[in-house]
């Protein structure tokens, strides 16, 4: 009599156990729609809120000269170290959106940049001034990452380059506020009580966020049992910054984002001011105007750029190359021009290709996102915006040694020459970021499925 096989005792209602290596499984496609607009507007607030704080001193850079009696090295200081550690959070910060979702990480950095902005507004010294502006610096590198991920949970894949775009173009508006409103207050209130009502915005701004922000739809919630499997499986720091660095898509996004912002960004940060009222002898309300002119000219191309990234993913290295392309060649006209003095419409013509240059930046931030899984997007996004800030800081740094070297000492004011000669540096990154671009473009290519 053949002997029956022996049975499992187990119940088959028991399921197997899951592994660190089995996937979790996927969320459903993010719907989009008014409560997608919603939560994005919110989050673009805080967004808003930075460049104001960032921008700031774009337009008090001759008030901050002589309020701490410093020449331009010392001055553009305070942007390259604001830069420096926004440039140094970016990493970090992906990592904590990543882990602690994007709510978290805006509300610490609206309480850094007012915190920041306090401290400026009652600096009466170089040191603590300068240590002010790398606490602002702290709190700003927490906010862009952040709203770009709140769009990533919010809106469908195919929406998200020209929300992006839209961010930043709501960013220009928060430059704008500066160019406009704070130039005037600086003028008719003075130092301490317009930065001071800068901070105190962050109030309000805190509160929004507090209350009504939602990070994720509630269909993107995962059940208990998948958020447990999804942190064992979770990569360590070090192994997903190395993967993200691993991808090509991450490092042409990064230098994409380098070689495209820095012009426009070095100017408005800092010397575009200057350059106008010293160099081109215009009075600082004509200056305003055309650095009013560079945000709006930013915002259009902003608006512009998105629609082309939505439509087609091939517009991207063309609007890439074509940016760095006019940037590069009207530049040359202005710094060519006899006298170091060229015509208004020359000025004009550059101030408006320069607002091509922070939407073009951002087709780095979708290389990024289209060739990095969700879970390390935001790690990846911070990465990639390191890439504008170096080179802006490496531009503000330059320039500021070539005019004190190229000017006589204790002159009170830089010269058209002084200015032409030190505009020249920008060649230098321009070139080594194109090269990079190339290279890694092939790379992409020669890896895209």
């Amino acid at each position: 009599m053949p002997v029956e096989p022996a049975r499992s005792v187990l119940p088959l209602s028991v399921p197997a156990p899951r592994t660190t290596a089995e996937p979790v499984p996927a969320l459903p496609s993010p719907p989009g729609g008014r409560a997608a607009w919603l939560a994005w507007a919110i989050g673009a607030s805080v967004y808003i809120l930075a460049v104001i704080h960032r921008t700031s001193l774009g337009v008090a850079g001759l008030d901050a000269a002589d309020r701490f009696g410093i020449g331009a090295s010392a001055l553009s200081t305070f942007s390259i170290l604001q830069v420096l550690v926004y440039a140094a959070m970016q990493i970090p910060v992906g990592l904590l959106v990543d882990r602690f979702g994007p709510r978290r990480v805006l509300l610490i950095g609206i309480v850094l940049l007012s915190t920041g902005q306090l401290a400026f507004a009652f600096s009466s010294s170089f040191a603590p001034a300068l240590g002010s502006r790398a606490v602002l610096g702290c709190g700003d590198a927490m906010t862009f990452i952040s709203v770009l991920r709140i769009a990533a949970r919010w809106f469908p894949a195919a929406k998200n380059p020209f929300v992006a775009q839209l961010t930043g173009l709501a960013g220009m508006g928060g430059n704008l506020i500066t160019t406009v409103v704070l130039a005037e207050a600086l003028h008719s209130e003075g130092w301490t009580p317009t930065f001071t009502a800068i901070a105190v915005l962050g109030v309000a701004v805190f509160a929004l966020v507090a209350l009504f922000l939602k990070e994720a739809p509630a269909t993107a919630v995962r059940p208990v049992d998948q958020v447990a499997a999804a942190a064992v499986a979770r990569p360590k720091v070090g192994r997903q910054v190395l993967a993200c660095w691993r991808e090509p898509g991450t490092r042409l996004g990064l230098w994409v984002h380098f070689t495209t912002q820095f012009p426009g960004n070095a100017f408005g940060l800092l010397w575009g001011l200057p350059y106008l009222v010293e160099a081109q002898g215009m009075s600082r309300a004509g200056a305003g105007g055309l650095l009013t002119l560079l945000v709006l000219s930013n915002m259009t191309f902003g608006f512009l750029f998105g629609r082309l990234l939505s439509a087609s993913a091939r517009a991207r290295m063309p609007i890439v190359l074509t940016t760095i392309g006019t940037t590069a060649l009207g530049w040359a006209l202005v710094l060519a021009w006899p006298g170091g003095h060229p015509p208004m419409w020359l000025l004009v013509g550059i101030i408006l290709v320069m607002g091509s240059n922070g939407p073009a930046s951002l087709v780095g931030l979708d290389y990024a996102r289209s060739r990095n899984p969700a879970e390390r997007l935001g790690t990846a996004s911070g990465i990639v915006n390191m890439g504008g800030f170096i080179g802006t800081m490496i531009t503000l740094f330059g320039i500021g040694v070539l005019l004190d070297a190229l000017s006589p000492a204790g002159a009170g004011a830089y010269s058209a020459g002084a200015f032409r000669w030190a505009f020249c540096w920008q060649y230098v990154p321009l070139a080594v970021g194109t090269a990079m671009i190339l290279r890694l473009r092939r790379k992409v290519a020669a890896a895209a499925p």
